[in-house]
């Protein structure tokens, strides 16, 4: 059972947001020592648009045995001695906050100043609670696409006038919202606005992200789960440091759930228009309802923000340059290095300042803008396909951005070479490449083929799996020839417990999708990856945990061994046979 403090806002107090001050404390604490006696319980109701509690429903312990009381107060002195297990969560978007507003405004102001004008409640009546917690949790964790949701969007009318959907008012739900945009203190007119703040006020609550991430794959908006729940008093802190107020609207909601999708009816006041979007966290649920609903588009991929500074005739300054076609120079190529290997390390040299700052706020991070699609450039290779390639990025990245940008890079390329995009993932055994080809392919909609599924049944029956020869190249090939030429091919599939190959399966690259990813140990060596369009290297994991865990372990048992002894006895291939050939990637 989840109790959340929202729920013990009084009436008086609700529209202060995170004002301690309007938590019903005793009312909490008798729910919970009711449910500690194993009574059934009232636990109140609050409407957070009329701003006032309406009710009371009934709260059982549920067969666990397990509460968990979810809120900014629920470490407070009135709470904790009926707490069994105390946990402290910092960091997400409130260091990220913090890191962009000192990023915007420069190193005038002191870091608990900026902390008392956007969380003017952190000091005084949170973070002193937060050390009395058990388990200390700093979440760097803000904004991700490894877990995005989907969204189709359309006009909900018909030529004639009728609504594309119709809502059973008993079975829907409305929502009305003021989505506000703040621009950075001294920023110029022609600030993108993937720098600007958005604040989303709905009633009592105010939700918080930071930029306009998104990627647009075909109609498809995908965006991360990127809005954050704040307190009132943190848009008045922002206005106080400067921000301003460039774009406000209204924003009227009505939806209906149907297990992992939302069907929503959304008027937006400053266009005077009604919207029909279907979002939800599969790709593949998203498109089989608009097709159950008969609806073709035409789909709109701008968001609402893009829509009314079109209205007002302001130029759409946040959309990502078109990818550029021009060939580099050649004085341009010698400027771009290819990523190096990424090793574990050793010794951390820790910062100073980690020392100065308690945990709870532990010091913001250097705010770096998400990279955007114009980074992709592409330079000539007699050898590829349409004679251009990609340009390999310079730096390696960690793996949500290096989500993003392989994504993006896939586009770059579908957009100028047009489709098949055949993409390779190579890296280590526990790197963690299989997760990340699963990820890009729920994204984009695409199959993943595993390079396992060429194993040559002798070799997998003495145990050879990590030789190169243990694939059959010959196959592999072909199968990625015909992808390119035919758009089908004849893969193979092999069977683990039986030590051999158990027929094949016909797999076909639709025009729609356009994007087949290969993945495996040894995807990036030089006779596979000649005839891929993009090559993503992953490094990390598993992989290099378990290095710096042999490493510890040696070091506490008192012996000293280095990195390269554990490589090449761990992992006597990698160096030898895998690590050259990700230096060339793309992305890394």
């Amino acid at each position: 059972v989840i109790v959340s403090m929202e729920n013990y806002r009084t009436g008086a107090g609700a529209d202060e947001g995170s004002d301690i001050d309007s938590i019903d404390f005793d009312a909490l604490a008798c729910n919970l020592q009711d449910l500690v006696k194993g009574k059934d319980t009232l636990m109140p109701l609050v409407d957070f648009q009329e701003k006032k509690r309406t009710g009371w429903r009934q709260l059982k312990i549920s067969s666990s045995g397990v509460v968990i009381v979810d809120g900014a107060y629920a470490l407070h002195s009135t709470l904790r001695s009926l707490l069994d297990i105390r946990v402290a969560v910092v960091g997400g978007v409130h260091f990220s906050l913090l890191s962009k507003v000192q990023h915007d405004i420069g190193d005038s102001c002191s870091l608990d100043y900026l902390i008392d004008s956007i969380f003017p409640l952190f000091r005084k009546h949170i973070e002193p609670d937060l050390h009395h917690a058990q388990i200390r949790i700093d979440n760097s964790f803000v904004c991700s696409f490894r877990e995005p949701y989907y969204k189709l969007k359309c006009k909900n009318e018909l030529p004639d006038g009728q609504k594309f959907y119709s809502f059973d008012k008993s079975k829907s739900e409305t929502e009305n919202f003021i989505e506000m945009y703040l621009r950075p203190p001294f920023a110029s007119e022609e600030i993108k606005i993937d720098d600007w703040i958005k604040v989303m006020q709905c009633g009592i609550r105010y939700y918080l992200s930071l930029g306009d991430q998104r990627i647009v794959d075909k109609f498809f908006i995908i965006r991360p789960k990127a809005e954050f729940e704040v307190g009132r008093t943190t848009l008045g802190g922002l206005l106080a440091l400067g921000y301003s107020v460039v774009v406000s609207f209204k924003r009227t909601s009505r939806t209906v759930k149907r297990d992992q999708l939302l069907i929503a009816a959304e008027t937006i006041d400053s266009l005077n228009e009604s919207f029909l979007v279907l979002k939800g966290p599969s790709r593949k649920i998203v498109a089989a309802e608009a097709s159950n609903l008969g609806i073709k588009g035409p789909w709109i991929t701008k968001s609402y923000l893009e829509m009314i500074l079109e209205s007002k005739g302001v130029p759409r300054v946040n959309t990502p340059p078109p990818v550029s076609s021009t060939l580099l120079t050649d004085s341009q190529e010698k400027k771009i290095a290819v990523p190096k290997p990424i090793r574990v390390l050793t010794d951390r040299v820790a910062n100073l300042d980690d020392f100065v700052q308690p945990w709870t706020r532990s010091p913001p991070k250097k705010f770096d803008q998400e990279p955007s699609l114009g980074k992709w450039q592409f330079i000539p290779d007699s050898s590829s396909r349409g004679n251009i390639q990609l340009a390999p990025l310079p730096d390696s990245y960690d793996l949500d951005r290096g989500l993003l940008l392989s994504v993006q890079a896939i586009q770059a390329v579908l957009e100028t070479k047009g489709f098949p995009v055949i993409v390779g993932i190579g890296g280590p055994s526990g790197s963690g490449k299989t997760s990340l080809a699963q990820k890009m392919a729920n994204i984009i909609g695409c199959e993943v083929i595993s390079l396992e599924s060429y194993y040559k049944p002798e070799q997998v029956r003495d145990y050879k799996y990590d030789e190169y020869s243990s694939l059959d190249i010959a196959l592999l090939t072909k199968n990625i020839k015909e992808i390119r030429n035919t758009h089908k091919a004849k893969v193979p599939c092999f069977d683990f417990e039986k030590f051999k190959r158990n027929g094949f399966k016909e797999f076909q690259v639709s025009e729609e999708c356009g994007v087949v990813i290969f993945e495996g140990v040894y995807t990036l060596h030089p006779a596979i990856r000649k005839s891929l369009d993009l090559w993503i290297a992953v490094v990390g994991g598993v992989h290099s945990h378990l290095i710096a865990r042999i490493q510890r372990d040696k070091n506490r048992a008192g012996f000293s061994i280095s990195q390269n002894e554990i490589m090449t006895t761990v992992f006597p291939l990698f160096q030898q046979y895998i690590e050259p050939h990700l230096v060339d990637a793309h992305v890394a």
